[in-house]
């Protein structure tokens, strides 16, 4: 059965988004997805609250993390990490491969945005490339980044990276799946899926844009403690 995943997305313990982790899954049931990873800055926090918390049947919660590494930022999905900003990419690579989760570098090629470029991603195990994020500041970053993905014969994702709950699911990966469950996508994520993407709105992407850089704005009722910046 098909199965689309927005694997790329940013919840309040992000200090440049604003919407509750229950608010990006009622945004992606609300939108026909079969689950979610929440991959916060640095920090597994939305996936700390969550604990405990009952979720909705039928749709998978996928444990992640942006993390900024010392060449530029890293998605680890599958696993939470400890707390490893500033740390080599090779580092984080081969922790989140130890829990049993998967590297994707998130808007490589996208200097603006600490994109990892190509001569440290040549320099990588990895198995996965997000080669088209909803929110690039140039589009050509998307383009070098499926025109690498190929050359290397890596399986390919594609995601949104809202920071707000209407834009997720802009962009999505579709994956064959036998069942809903977290190591059958972490095996059809490693095995290739299907990319849909699609860029953020003019109003999306003022949106991001107006939160990032007036941060305090955003809205950070969070009900326990955040952890270490």
């Amino acid at each position: 059965m098909i199965h689309r995943f927005d694997l790329h997305m940013h919840s309040f313990f992000s200090k440049d988004a604003c919407n509750s982790p229950e608010e990006l899954i009622a945004a992606a049931r609300k939108r026909g997805l079969s689950g979610i990873a929440i991959t916060d800055h640095d920090s597994c926090g939305a996936h700390e609250y969550l604990r405990g918390k009952e979720l909705p049947a039928g749709f998978l919660l996928i444990p992640g993390v942006e993390v900024s590494t010392a060449e530029g930022h890293l998605l680890c999905i599958g696993a939470t990490l400890p707390y490893m900003k500033g740390r080599p990419a090779v580092e984080v690579i081969e922790a989140i491969k130890k829990a049993g989760g998967v590297a994707v570098p998130a808007h490589p090629f996208d200097r603006w945005r600490a994109g990892i470029r190509a001569e440290i991603l040549d320099k990588l195990d990895i198995e996965v490339l997000e080669v088209f994020n909803a929110a690039v500041s140039a589009r050509r970053a998307n383009e070098r980044a499926l025109a690498y993905a190929k050359k290397r014969g890596l399986s390919m994702t594609a995601a949104s990276d809202a920071h707000h709950d209407s834009a997720v699911g802009v962009s999505t990966t579709d994956f064959e799946l036998d069942e809903l469950t977290l190591p059958a996508l972490l095996q059809a994520l490693r095995r290739g899926g299907t990319p849909d993407g699609n860029y953020l709105s003019f109003r999306e992407a003022m949106k991001k844009n107006f939160g990032n850089w007036f941060r305090f704005l955003n809205r950070r009722s969070i009900p326990v403690a955040s952890p270490k910046p």
